[in-house]
């Protein structure tokens, strides 16, 4: 029998509007210490953002890209993607106003933290 292992999640959100509030998911950040995984996915409905009065500039793409860079690690996304997997974890998550937020943290057990990174992403971002 496999072991379930503890993981935290946040949706990435772009909030094209900070003062309406609206926003539209975009990715599911995925932590899980015991497996050592950190990961990202990311997929940007232009539709859907032009519909709340957002636009998908290459700047907005840049700023996902890095995101998913400083969660995977990359030495080339700077010195936050240098830290340890749980620091880029809160980094990432914190609360912030700017076009880019995530939900609050949320946690849960998986076997494969990989496997439910896709279903969670299929449930609350593709769906």
């Amino acid at each position: 029998m496999q072991e379930r292992h503890l993981f935290e999640y946040a949706v990435i959100r772009v909030v094209p509007r900070v003062e309406r509030e609206e926003f539209i998911n975009v990715g599911i950040i995925l932590y899980c210490r015991d497996r050592k995984f950190l990961d990202a996915t990311l997929e940007l409905n232009e539709r859907r953002l032009e519909a709340i009065g957002g636009c998908a500039s290459e700047e907005l793409k840049s700023h996902l890209t890095a995101f998913q860079r400083i969660s995977r690690g990359e030495e080339s996304a700077g010195p936050i993607a240098r830290l340890d997997q749980a620091s880029r974890f809160r980094w990432l998550t914190a609360a912030r106003s700017s076009v880019v937020q995530t939900s609050c943290v949320h946690a849960g057990f998986c076997k494969d933290p990989g496997e439910t990174l896709a279903r969670l992403h299929k449930q609350l971002v593709t769906d």
